[in-house]
C-alpha cells in the first residue's frame, strides 16, 4: 500500500455509503441480529493466549527479580493488566475485521471468520464493537493507573489503543506499509510485559526488558504467519505488509528468526534471574514440526496449524517462566 491516502487508492478509506462498491455486504433484512457464535469466531479466539503471554511474562520477571509486593497487589494489578491486554486484542480484531472489510481487502481470505465482508454483520455494528471494547480497555488501564501510582503511563494507554485502531483503520494505516509487527512488538511485547512488571512491583528490571523482546518477537512471529497465509491476497489488492516486501521465502525465514530470538530471551532471563525459568524453552516443542511444514512450503490452510502453535509457544514460554520464577524463588 504506497499510497493509501489517495483517492481510489488501494487501502484507502471508503465514505460509509461507499461500503458496498468495495465488495462489503450488508446483511439482509432477515439477518438483522448477528448470532452470538459469529461475534465470538470474529474476535478471533485463537488470538487471545498471545494476550495473555505478556501479563505472565511480566509478573515472572518481577516475581524473581524484586521483592514480592502485597498480595492484593500481586494478584489484581496482573488480573487489571490481562483485562486490558484481552479487550485491546479482541478490539483490535473487530477493528481490522471493520476497516479490511469495507476497503473490500478481506473478499477473498483463509482463516476466521470476517464479520464485515461476508455480511454477518453490519459495519458499524463491528465498528461499535471494537470501540466498546478499546472503552473497556481504558476503564481498566485507569483503574490499573490509579492503583498503583504510575499516571505518565495514561499516556502510554492512550497510545496504545490508537495502535490498535490504526493498524489498519484511519485514511494512513501502518499495518499497509509493513509496520504491523513493529508495533506489535512494542505494544504487545515490551510495553505489555515490562508495563505488567512495573505496575505490579514498582520496578522494571533487566529481566523484565528481555522477556518482554522473546514475547514481542513471538507475537510478531504470530502477525508475520498471518500475513505469510495472506501474501497472495494482499498484494492483488495493493496491501503492502512486510511479508508482500519480503516475498514468500524471506518471509519464512523471518518467521524462524523470530522463534529464535524467543528461544534466546529465555536464556537470557535464566542468565538474570533463575536457571529455572528454563522452563520457559519447553513450550517451543509445539512450535518445532509446524516451523518444519512452514520451512518446507506449506500455504494456505496449512498455515493454521502455524498460528495456533505460535499462539500456544508464546503463551507455554510465558508460563514457564512464570512457573521457573516461582520453583527458582
Amino acid at each position: 500500500m504506497a499510497r493509501p491516502e489517495k483517492e481510489g487508492a488501494p487501502g484507502a478509506a471508503p465514505e460509509p455509503g461507499e461500503a458496498g462498491k468495495q465488495g462489503c455486504r450488508e446483511p439482509s433484512d432477515s439477518r438483522q441480529h448477528t448470532r452470538l457464535a459469529d461475534w465470538v469466531a470474529g474476535a478471533r479466539p485463537r488470538t487471545l493466549p498471545a494476550a495473555a503471554a505478556p501479563i505472565l511474562a511480566g509478573v515472572a520477571a518481577g516475581f524473581e527479580s524484586v521483592p514480592s509486593p502485597p498480595l492484593w497487589r500481586l494478584v489484581l494489578l496482573p488480573l487489571l493488566c490481562l483485562g486490558v491486554a484481552l479487550a485491546l486484542q479482541v478490539g483490535v480484531n473487530y477493528a481490522n475485521d471493520y476497516s479490511d472489510g469495507i476497503r473490500g481487502t478481506d473478499d477473498v481470505r483463509v482463516g476466521p471468520v470476517r464479520l464485515t465482508a461476508s455480511g454477518l454483520a453490519r459495519p458499524g455494528a463491528v465498528k461499535r464493537a471494537a470501540f466498546l471494547c478499546f472503552g473497556v480497555a481504558a476503564a481498566l488501564g485507569s483503574v490499573t493507573v490509579v492503583l498503583s501510582g504510575h499516571w505518565w503511563l495514561l499516556g502510554v494507554g492512550a497510545a496504545s489503543i490508537l495502535a490498535a485502531w490504526y493498524y489498519t483503520g484511519g485514511s494512513r494505516p501502518y499495518g499497509y506499509r509493513g509496520l504491523g509487527e513493529v508495533m506489535v512488538f512494542l505494544f504487545f511485547g515490551l510495553v505489555a510485559t515490562v508495563g505488567t512488571t512495573l505496575v505490579t512491583f514498582d520496578s522494571a528490571p533487566p529481566a523484565s526488558w528481555v522477556a518482554a523482546t522473546g514475547i514481542g518477537a513471538l507475537a510478531s512471529a504470530l502477525l508475520v504467519v498471518n500475513n505469510l497465509r495472506d501474501l497472495t491476497a494482499d498484494a492483488e489488492v495493493g496491501k503492502r505488509t512486510l511479508a508482500t516486501r519480503l516475498g514468500d521465502s524471506g518471509t519464512r525465514v523471518f518467521f524462524v528468526a523470530l522463534l529464535v530470538v524467543g528461544a534466546v530471551s529465555v536464556l537470557g532471563v535464566m542468565a538474570l534471574s533463575t536457571p529455572w525459568a528454563g522452563l520457559g524453552l519447553l513450550g517451543f516443542v509445539l512450535v518445532l514440526g509446524p516451523a518444519a511444514r512452514l520451512l518446507g512450503g506449506a500455504i494456505g490452510r496449512d498455515l493454521i496449524a502455524m498460528l495456533q502453535a505460535t499462539s500456544f509457544t508464546e503463551l507455554a514460554m510465558a508460563a514457564g517462566l512464570l512457573l521457573g520464577a516461582v520453583v527458582g524463588r
